[in-house]
């Protein structure tokens, strides 16, 4: 007796994967149906049925108008039935999303972060005086730290201050300060270390040993 294997990569493509392949040939049924009163009915069974290999989806919001909205995109849209629901658009569906604009601060110093350029445009709505001026150097201490956590052992004031003044949009500028920030050193001592920085330590205290 001879037996007529079917290969995944020979049968039709499933477009909604999960629900199976009796789903898809359930619809595809469905649709070669010419009354309309058999395809309703068919239609709002396969809904029912669906419904149940997906029970998680009771809990989701507008549960019935999702699994219309998904035996339409399984038909590819060909199924032709009294939907109570607005039947979906194709085009829709397809339509690609815009792209999302980066962030200014990710498009010049990725190694600050998002949070940098948020407390920056906080502290400009800062009324004038001591408390705005100490904030400014808070920030700066926090972007030398930032930097040095990015593989750097040291970085001078000064690229600092230009990197503030970048980021503010000319507004906070520290150049001519004689204030000086945190040494790298006591910045340093605050970074994680990394399994390469333990395994120097681990050499230096086998060093003294001997």
């Amino acid at each position: 007796m001879e037996f007529d294997l079917e290969y995944n990569g020979e049968r039709p493509h499933l477009i909604i994967p999960e629900y199976g392949r009796h789903i898809q040939k359930l619809v595809d049924h469905c649709i070669a149906l010419e009354d309309i009163d058999e395809r309703n009915k068919m239609a709002k069974a396969i809904v029912d049925v669906m419904g149940n290999l997906q029970p998680h989806l009771r809990d989701v919001p507008d549960f019935k108008h999702k699994l219309w909205d998904q035996i339409f995109i399984i038909s590819d849209f060909k199924l032709e039935v009294d939907s109570p629901y607005q039947k979906p658009l194709k085009e829709e569906l397809q339509a690609k999303p815009e792209p999302l604009p980066y962030p200014k601060s990710a498009s010049r110093y990725r190694f600050y972060g998002n949070n940098i350029q948020i407390m920056i445009d906080v502290a400009l709505t800062w009324e004038e005086g001591e408390a705005r001026e100490a904030l400014y150097y808070t920030i700066a201490n926090h972007m030398k730290k930032c930097y040095l956590n990015w593989n750097k052992d040291t970085v001078d004031d000064a690229v600092i201050f230009k990197h503030l003044l970048d980021l503010s949009d000319q507004k906070i500028d520290l150049t001519d300060s004689s204030e000086t920030l945190s040494e790298s050193r006591e910045l340093l001592k605050k970074r994680k270390p990394t399994n390469k920085n333990r395994q120097q330590d681990q050499r230096k205290k086998n060093y003294k040993k001997k």
